[in-house]
């Protein structure tokens, strides 16, 4: 269930998506707001799940993880304990910075973040060692046009 928002709490949250590294005194003067009250409402959003975490945004070719892979994945088989493993599996390599189960001929997609093809294939290898695919397709992404953690508000 989608939680009300107002204008101050979205103008709040732009700010915060735009650099949460900002005083409280900054992101007020910002919004027209004064300190006490942004605070408020910040830990308000916190409380209600809004707010899931503040983070660090790393570059990644600057940690010499160059390349990005979109993982497809087919799998015959939809058991709860294949499902479980497979879940198990993906969420515990650090090289996988999210996983989709999806509707239509692909089951799920990963974006898998390594420093070369090498690394890509000792994922790849230590992924079908842990559980059964039916069949994998790596995409390799030539340029990344856009990549953003702010969500429309």
């Amino acid at each position: 269930m989608a939680v009300q928002l107002d204008d101050t709490d979205r103008k709040i949250l732009a700010e915060l998506q735009e650099n949460a590294d900002r005083s409280l005194d900054e992101i007020a003067r910002k919004i027209g707001s004064s300190k006490t009250p942004v605070w408020n409402r910040i830990r308000k959003m916190r409380e209600l799940g809004v707010i899931r975490q503040q983070t660090v945004i790393l570059d990644p070719d600057a940690l010499g993880l160059e390349a990005c892979f979109f993982v497809l994945i087919r799998t015959s088989e939809h058991e709860a304990d294949w499902q479980k493993a497979f879940l198990e599996t993906v969420r515990k390599r650090p090289e996988v910075l999210e996983a989709h189960r999806l509707a239509g001929d692909i089951d799920y997609i990963l974006k898998v973040r390594v420093k070369n093809a090498r690394a890509y294939d000792v994922f790849y290898q230590a992924l079908i060692s842990e559980v059964r695919i039916y069949n994998v397709t790596a995409l390799l992404s030539m340029e990344e046009i856009k990549a953003t953690t702010h969500l429309p508000l």
